[in-house]
């Protein structure tokens, strides 16, 4: 039982740090376009660039990485997106994947824990040292302590396992987020080069 609570603990844990990083790291990805497509048209990059630091998010980070290179040839801009996106992209994905091991072990702990305790009772039970009158009271309690250890080993799995579905669509929607993002504002800047007013610019850089 110890143990079982120990991976719940690990995995509650994990839950709590996992929630904070990917819902404080979540924006408005169409509201936060809407505003890098009007600056962009506007030919403002610089407030755009100010716009995205502002947001503080790993989506407006790697369009910032982006639009801080726009002087430069559209292969490069590429090349800033996808460096930002690489120092990123592991950041969202971290610790997830260990819910799903939490899950795992406290099932099998507890499984290991029903094994010793019906061994336990059986064994009391077939010992011939063992008092008759003693005996059911025993294996009734070998027994109650085998589904404790079963019950709890799948309350901290159905706990890992839920935060485990929930972080991981969140990791996904952030991460599809971010591909849309850092296409529609690379197409955006390449179709308005001409439009692109560099002035301030050089400071963000």
């Amino acid at each position: 039982m110890w143990i079982i609570l120990f991976w719940l603990i690990c995995a509650i844990a994990v839950i709590a740090e996992r929630s904070v990083y990917l819902f404080g790291s979540s924006i408005n990805k169409d509201v936060f376009l809407a505003t890098m497509q009007k600056c962009i048209l506007a030919g403002d990059v610089a407030k755009a660039v100010k716009m995205a630091s502002a947001a503080n998010a790993p989506l407006a980070r790697i369009v910032q990485a982006g639009l801080v290179k726009v002087n430069r040839p559209d292969e490069e801009v590429q090349a800033a997106m996808d460096e930002s996106a690489l120092k990123e992209m592991p950041k969202i994905n971290k610790r997830t994947g260990f819910l799903a091991l939490f899950a795992n072990l406290a099932m099998l702990s507890g499984l290991f824990g029903t094994i010793l305790g019906l061994i336990k009772a059986f064994g009391a039970v077939g010992g011939e040292s063992v008092d008759p009158s003693q005996k059911a009271r025993i294996l009734a309690e070998g027994i109650s302590e085998a589904m404790n250890c079963t019950a709890f080993g799948l309350l901290a799995a159905i706990v890992a396992l839920v935060g485990f579905a929930v972080l991981n669509g969140k990791t996904q929607s952030l991460e599809d987020d971010i591909n849309e993002a850092s296409v529609q504002v690379l197409n955006l800047v390449v179709a308005n080069r001409q439009k692109v007013n560099l002035q301030g610019l050089e400071g963000q850089a």
